[in-house]
């Protein structure tokens, strides 16, 4: 059996929680979103401003996960390198997706791309931003079987969460992302928080890899927590093809670690 817990993990904004839970998750595979990296700066605390809008984010979340993590390698795939702020000071750091793996793993393949844009060095950008995505095969020695796992975090338009042409190309970017690693006729996984709406297109895109939804499919109706009061309560999806048994899935209410509910999948 083996399990993968995607997330998104805010920029660590609940930096205590979420480190616990994710020491303690029995997870082979974690994929994570919104993670954050200053290379060179100490641990510790910085602000992303954009207009009136101000937000702590740890300023080294992925070394820090690391170390949580002993059983695992890890990989930090930036989209973007812009600036936080150090009071009045501007730090250049970087914000993007990070995957671990559990040693005992065997890593057989791997690829990252942008899904949406393209990375800027020296700035976040314009809305929409760039997005990337990132997939791995691994061989569970254990469980004895092959498995691909993909993630993407999707393109957050302003202008809400329904389709557009940027998504849908995102989507179809995803799958021959996948396809570029996964070789047909095995397990396969893709998850992450795509910032769509339950009846997106996407996933008659990510349909045609065989692949469907277990959020939708069991019956959740909210991928988010308490800390999050918008309306709309989807954005986190996991998919997976008809090789995939499916031993347990959930969307984990608590405890409460990102505005975004954890997706915890265990499968034969």
């Amino acid at each position: 059996m083996t399990s993968v817990l995607s997330l998104n993990a805010w920029g660590g904004r609940l930096h205590g929680p979420l480190l616990g839970y994710l020491a303690d998750s029995p997870a082979d595979v974690i994929c994570l979103q919104e993670v954050t990296r200053t290379p060179g700066h100490r641990h510790g605390w910085l602000d992303y401003r954009d207009g009136d809008i101000v937000l702590p984010q740890r300023t080294n979340l992925f070394d820090e996960i690391a170390e949580a993590l002993p059983d695992h390698d890890g990989l930090f795939m930036p989209a973007a390198r812009g600036v936080l702020h150090d009071g009045e000071t501007a730090v250049p750091s970087e914000f993007g997706l990070a995957t671990f793996w559990r040693r005992s793993l065997s890593l057989l393949g791997q690829a990252q791309d942008f899904v949406h844009g393209a990375f800027l060095a020296d700035r976040w950008g314009e809305h929409p931003r760039a997005r990337n995505a990132h997939v791995i095969r691994v061989h569970d020695h254990e469980a004895g079987f092959t498995a691909t796992i993909g993630q993407m975090h999707g393109l957050r338009d302003p202008a809400g969460k329904q389709d557009t042409a940027a998504k849908l190309a995102q989507a179809e970017a995803f799958a021959a992302l996948v396809r570029n690693v996964w070789p047909g006729g095995e397990r396969l996984v893709a998850c992450g928080d795509l910032n769509v709406l339950p009846q997106s297109r996407t996933f008659a895109i990510l349909g045609e890899l065989g692949l469907r939804d277990l959020v939708i499919g069991h019956g959740f109706t909210d991928t988010r927590t308490s800390l999050y009061a918008k309306p709309g309560r989807f954005a986190d999806y996991m998919l997976v093809n008809e090789m995939v048994s499916v031993t347990s899935f959930d969307v984990v209410a608590e405890p409460e670690v990102s505005d975004h509910r954890p997706l915890e999948l265990s499968f034969g």
